[in-house]
């Protein structure tokens, strides 16, 4: 009866070191597609993906303001950080699908928000990401859909801002503005275009 209780603990106390490993195996991704609120919901719909956090990053200013950022004065971009379990999906498969969820022919900013604070990138962390991204960008020029070259920037990934909290699963907190956002801005309408129906 010990044996069988201690056997028990020794078992219950593997597989919760099993269940932690797994919590911790994350990676990330760094993108821009504009608008950061569509950038979240679309991931956060992705098998393997565990969290979003919307902000900023590549400008010239430290903890820049929402305002400061969109104004355009700050040098940064909209972007997102993809935390996402590499046991369930890798990096060139979350890079294919940001490609069918941006417009890659505008480098002057995504659908309705026009600047170089919404223009699309990657944001590469190490030299493994770098020649995956390059590697993702030449299959997508290779099999596009449009006749329209692709204007995404790769760039080395620098220090990413959080964005302030009320943008943080802004389409879970205010969907119905969230949702009128996107449908006047025209997102889905035009990565139907380029992509076709997903």
């Amino acid at each position: 009866m010990f044996n069988n209780a201690i056997r028990c603990i020794v078992l219950l106390n593997l597989l919760f070191l099993s269940f932690a490993s797994q919590a911790d195996k994350s990676e990330m991704a760094i993108l821009a597609g504009g608008c950061f609120w569509c950038i979240e919901s679309d991931f956060e719909k992705l098998d393997g993906v565990t969290e979003v956090i919307s902000g900023y990053i590549g400008g010239h200013l430290d903890n820049p303001t929402y305002k400061q950022v969109s104004a355009g004065t700050s040098g940064h971009i909209e972007a997102a950080v993809i935390h996402y379990n590499p046991d369930k999906i890798n990096y060139p498969q979350i890079l294919d699908y940001f490609w069918r969820h941006i417009d890659p022919t505008n480098d002057q900013g995504q659908f309705c928000d026009y600047g170089p604070q919404y223009r699309p990138a990657i944001f590469y962390q190490n030299e493994a990401q770098q020649q995956q991204a390059q590697r993702s960008l030449k299959q997508i020029e290779l099999s596009k859909p449009f006749a329209d070259p692709i204007k995404v920037e790769l760039i080395q990934a620098t220090k990413f801002y959080p964005a302030e909290d009320y943008h943080q699963d802004y389409y879970k907190k205010s969907s119905l503005r969230y949702k009128y956002y996107r449908y006047a801005c025209g997102r889905d309408a035009r990565v139907e275009e380029l992509w076709g129906k997903h």
